[in-house]
Order: C-alpha cells, then sequence, then structure tokens
C-alpha cells in the first residue's frame, strides 16, 4: 500500500484504491484511523461504486492483513476506524454500499464513519456562504 499522494496540496481519493489519504493515531480515542476522501458528486454510477468497494478493500486489507501491523507493530491489538471524507452527501446508491461496507467492517471489528463536508451538509444549492 502506497502513502498518501497528492494532487496539489489534496489527496488523490477514492480515485486510487492503492493509495491510503491519511494514515494516523488517535491517541485520545486509543485507534488507528485511515481517511479516505471523495471530492466528487455522487452520480450513482457502478464505476464509482466499484472505485469506494476497491478502496474500502485495501484499507480493510492493510488493517486486517497484517501489512499495518508489519510496518507498524507498536499499533498491533489497537482498535481501527476507516472513515470517508466525502464534500457531497452520498446518493442512495453510495448509501446503500456504505450500509453493507459498515456491516462487514464491524463484523472484524473495524469502525466505519462518513463524514459529509459543510457544502455537502447544507446541500449543492446553498447561496448562505458564498
Amino acid at each position: 500500500m502506497q502513502n498518501a499522494q497528492a494532487i496539489g496540496s489534496r489527496p488523490v481519493g477514492v480515485v486510487q484504491a492503492g493509495v491510503i489519504d491519511v494514515f494516523g493515531f488517535d491517541a485520545r480515542k486509543d485507534e488507528v484511523v485511515l481517511v479516505m476522501y471523495e471530492s466528487r458528486l455522487w452520480d450513482g454510477s457502478d464505476e464509482r461504486l466499484h472505485e469506494l468497494q476497491e478502496k474500502f478493500n485495501a484499507y480493510a486489507s492493510f488493517l486486517l492483513d497484517g501489512e499495518m501491523v508489519a510496518a507498524h507493530p507498536e499499533l498491533a491489538g489497537k482498535r481501527a476506524r476507516i472513515e470517508l471524507r466525502c464534500d457531497y452527501m452520498p446518493d442512495e446508491n453510495g448509501l446503500g454500499l456504505l450500509n453493507l461496507i459498515h456491516d462487514q467492517l464491524a463484523l472484524q471489528e473495524v469502525r466505519m464513519e462518513v463524514v459529509v463536508g459543510e457544502a455537502g451538509a447544507r446541500g449543492s444549492g446553498c447561496t448562505c456562504h458564498q
């Protein structure tokens, strides 16, 4: 798994499954945190859903198949969280897949969170902060 690569100062995101956008340790919660970004509007396409699934598969593999512990033995036995940070609220197809992913990760004792950016939470038609 490669470390985060950036276009400008922003990680490349869901479009590149083999790249961990952000990897860190939250000492306050005593858990490993992997973050992925999705800056594009959700389009409901099979291609977008496949990219999302591949990214989550790569993150889960990094956590569960020993790669993380091999690189960072001090993190062995720590709880883990995967965050998807998106600029826009996922569409119905995206939410359906995210619910399935959430349930599968929970079986492996990996927490998952989706964080929608301020603009996405307000909706794309908002003009109040322009």
